[in-house]
This record gives C-alpha cells, structure tokens and sequence, in this order.
C-alpha cells in the first residue's frame, strides 16, 4: 500500500485501522528482529508503522537508523516519535530536519518522561510542553503531527486537566492522538468524553498492549496509572503457573479489550509491539474473524 496522511486513512476507512509500533534495537540481531516483525506482519497490511525516540545522541541515531531501515523495506506510512525531555531547542530541531531528510511527515509529538521516582525538568535552553513541541513542529514544515492521551491519566496531572491539556495540543495544530497503554475500555470512552465535552475534535487511536507473560502483570503495575482492573488481573493471575495457558488467556483478554473500544467508537487501534508480531497476529486474526472485525 504506498504511503498516505493518516488523517485521509482514518476518515476513509471502513473501519478501525491497525497500525503497530516498534522501538529503535540496540544491536545488528535487533534489527533483524525488527525487520523479520515487520515482514511477519506486512501481510496483514498494517495502515502504519511508528517508531519510538531515544532521547540521547546514541538512541537518536538508533532511532533515524531504525526509520531508515524500516523506509527501506515498506511503503507503508510511518510515524517518527519526538521527545523535548533532556534536549536543547536546536536539538530538537535537527532531529525535525533529520526525519524531513529521510522522508517522514508524520510526527509523534510527545514530553517525554523524566528518570523514575523524579519529576520533569525542561532543558535550559529547551522546549517546556508537548504543546510547544506541536506548534515547532508545524511550524517546521508540512507535517502531520499526533500527541499522547492517556486514559487512567498522566500521573503528574488530573483526569479533567489532561482533556484540557490534550485540547491545548489541538489547537496547537496536532491533528490525532494515540493513547498510552490501558486494560479498561471505560476508561477509553470516558477519556474520549471528556475531550469532546470540551469541544475536541481529533481521533483518538488506541493504544494496546498484547500480554503474553507473567511478568507483565508486575511490571504494569509498577506503572503509575497503567495498572490492570482488579477483575481483569484476577484473571490472569489464575493461569500465571501455566505460561501456555496465561498466553492463551491473556491474548482473549486483550482482543476482548480491542471489541470494546472498537464498539466504543475507536478510530483505530495501535499495537505495541516490543519488535515481536505473534501476539499482534493472533490478536487481530481473532477480531477479524468475527462481526466487529477491522477491514480485512
């Protein structure tokens, strides 16, 4: 499929679109991995692909390196993720001209998260919000610029303050949203209410996050306001002696996730890879299989 605005996929489509996320690998067996994901998962021709940023000028260059890799191997769109956290204003400015370069004009326009257990400090000669970040951003050029939303909300700030600050990223000129990782449709579709309830307008893509191991349990939870619902935990815990059997459940749980926001009215969902795509496959064969599928 050769590459096209988001924007026009999301408002065509006859239904929710499927778009995937890798991070930049760190060593030459991850790219191979990354890109035996993507050729594993080109079949079911995802609508885009993004790529998460590293912040520092190792990571940064993974990132470009990772992008370029990718671009190489499909036409399908893709989206460079940006962060302001640890950078300079130039800084962030050449990483806007280094994705321009290599063809990317669709921008992931985020904060970034400070070190854990500490609160974030803007740069001195940095950029403050993803707000700002946005507004550089179209300024810089034709690009198509999404933001972060967060359904159990941003552990610095409050369920109602996030609608208005996601609004403020709208009128900044972001034009879609993609959600952190969550384990509650509710809590989706009570985000999504209260965005529009403000007068927000851009679609809100959700993020998912395919469970296929235990450790994820723990690790969720050590997420501020990522946590799993009691009941939804329970679940897991029950099979976590047997990894085949948490797979299995964990995998139903999650596409059962995905129907209900679809129902909900999400415009599509993204799937948090970690480079890998069997879990991502075994998720959308199942919804594609029944009455809410996404086009096939």
């Amino acid at each position: 499929m050769p590459a096209e605005n988001i924007i026009d996929l999301l408002a065509s489509s006859t239904g929710p679109t499927f778009s995937v996320e890798f991070f930049p690998p760190s060593d030459d067996a991850g790219v191979q991995q990354l890109l035996g994901a993507l050729e594993a998962l080109q079949p079911l021709e995802p609508d885009w692909v993004s790529v998460t940023y590293g912040a520092t000028g190792a990571s940064r260059y993974k990132t470009f390196s990772a992008v370029g890799a990718l671009r190489g191997q499909t036409a399908t769109s893709l989206i460079g993720h940006l962060t302001i956290a640890g950078q300079s204003k130039s800084d962030v400015v050449r990483a806007i001209e280094a994705y321009e370069r290599l063809g990317v004009t669709h921008i992931l326009a985020l904060r970034g998260d400070p070190p854990r257990g500490e609160s974030f400090v803007p740069h001195p000669e940095g950029l403050t919000s993803a707000t700002e970040l946005v507004t550089l951003i179209k300024s810089l050029g034709d690009f198509t610029v999404g933001v972060a939303a967060f359904p159990d909300g941003h552990p610095e700030s409050t369920l109602e303050l996030d609608a208005e600050i996601l609004l403020a990223k709208e009128r900044a000129g972001a034009e879609f949203a993609i959600t952190q990782l969550f384990f509650d449709a509710d809590a989706y579709a009570a985000m999504v209410a209260r965005f529009r309830a403000l007068g927000g307008t851009m679609p809100i893509i959700a993020g998912i996050m395919p469970i296929t191991v235990p450790s994820q349990i723990e690790r969720f939870a050590s997420l501020s306001g990522s946590g799993m619902p009691a009941a939804f935990e329970a679940q897991l815990r029950s099979v976590a002696d047997d990894r085949a059997r948490f797979r299995e459940v964990g995998i139903e749980l999650v596409t059962d996730l995905c129907r209900q926001v679809i129902a909900a009215g999400a415009p599509g969902l993204q799937f948090f890879t970690l480079n890998r795509s069997t879990a991502t496959h075994d998720i959308l064969s199942r919804l594609r299989s029944t009455a809410d599928a996404l086009p096939a």
